[in-house]
């Protein structure tokens, strides 16, 4: 039900398609609850939803009373949590267009650049350049070539991809031929097959680029004694006092046969300590790994945060070594947070659900305070403001 007086977080997003579905649903319904026990009305709406001339948004509101979403019209929320994932289509610029028009109001975060421009930034930053593998823009099949002269795996993915959409491992094999295997922008599984070095070109000029660029990744060789892949999925996120905390981290196996350990092409969540166990780590070892790691974490988070301004949340996804050294893979800026339910992890899956709600909150109240200093004459008699002021 509408929480009269209260101040509103706007959950944006994109419509999938056409027919206007959207996704994780569920765990905005889940923020509705949280929002309206700490007296903060959650709604989710897409920039589709805005009407053009008086700025209200058609936003569907969640009804905890009648367990349904219900569409109601309202004002622009006092707050906006951007959940929007990238796509190549015309909404994804309609969600451009939206942020520079409404750049007023308090965003919980900002977009972040692709994969390439990401890595290239966190490489000139002493303490994270020692922590991600080598990488290089691809511009011919000469990168791959180049790049299988020093590792014996390495990656070609897109530079905007999510889900492991696209994704190519090229493995070295003794005798110099080649063995590939991956994903395509479907997330099936792309069958193992051997080919010869002078053949790669011709395979690669037939791969699904579609018009992203990709990058080629130095592989780092970590699996299971079965060969499945697996990584390490720990997120980081703003509290309720505005500072970053590690929420919790989870492993990550993926299916027989896949190249990538993502739960939304067939992986599975397993506990940080478990997956580290089946990695060959001693018992021991474990609390100082994950120290570490969660330290690596907030450094990432606060030098983002540094380089592009304020955010709410990300998720890394790492390889750990067997030394115990945390490798980046990528950073999520959008993440989900379903790694931490599957892997039986209940309290963190909570916490990871609260965290932007109890952010935003604080966001807020930021918000109202610094608007009251500019007008000490009101600031006795200050009402709540509209949303969107």
């Amino acid at each position: 039900m509408p929480m009269a007086g209260k101040p509103i977080l706007g959950i944006l997003t994109l419509y999938l398609n056409d027919r206007k579905n959207i996704e994780d649903l569920g765990v905005y319904r889940k923020m509705s609850k949280v929002g309206e026990q700490l007296g903060l009305e959650v709604v989710v709406f897409t920039p589709d939803d805005v009407e053009e001339k008086t700025g209200r948004i058609h936003a569907l509101a969640y009804d905890s009373r009648n367990k349904t979403w219900q569409r109601r019209w309202m004002r622009m929320p006092h707050v906006i949590f951007d959940r929007a994932r990238y796509q190549k289509t015309k909404r994804f610029e309609r969600l451009l267009a939206f942020r520079k028009k409404y750049s007023h109001i308090p965003f919980l975060n900002r977009p972040l650049r692709n994969k390439w421009t990401l890595f290239q930034k966190m490489a000139g930053e002493p303490a994270l350049k020692d922590h991600l593998p080598d990488t290089r823009l691809y511009e011919s099949p000469k990168d791959i070539l180049a790049m299988l002269k020093k590792y014996a795996t390495v990656y070609f993915k897109p530079t905007n991809g999510t889900g492991g959409r696209g994704i190519l491992r090229i493995d070295l094999l003794p005798g110099g031929m080649l063995l590939l295997q991956g994903r395509n922008h479907s997330r099936r599984i792309v069958p193992p097959r051997k080919i010869r070095r002078q053949d790669l070109p011709a395979v690669i000029r037939r791969w699904d680029m579609g018009n992203d660029r990709y990058i080629v990744q130095q592989g780092l060789g970590v699996k299971l004694p079965d060969g499945r892949v697996c990584d390490f999925r720990l997120l980081v996120q703003k509290n309720g006092l505005g500072e970053w905390e590690v929420t919790g981290c989870a492993g990550r196996i993926g299916p027989p046969g896949s190249v990538t350990s993502n739960l939304h092409g067939g992986g599975r969540a397993v506990p940080m300590r478990d997956l580290l166990l089946k990695t060959g780590h001693p018992e021991e070892a474990i609390p100082l790994i994950r120290k570490a790691a969660e330290s690596f974490g907030r450094e990432v988070a606060r030098f983002l945060e540094k380089s592009y301004g304020t955010l709410c949340e990300l998720a890394l996804d790492l390889v750990i070594d067997e030394r115990g050294k945390a490798w980046l893979l990528e950073v999520n800026p959008k993440p989900s947070r379903e790694v931490f339910h599957q892997a039986g992890e209940k309290e963190t899956y909570r916490r990871a659900v609260k965290r932007p709600i109890e952010y935003a909150l604080w966001t807020y109240r930021q918000s109202r305070l610094r608007r009251l200093a500019l007008r000490p004459k009101q600031a006795a008699t200050a009402a709540l403001p509209e949303p969107g002021s």
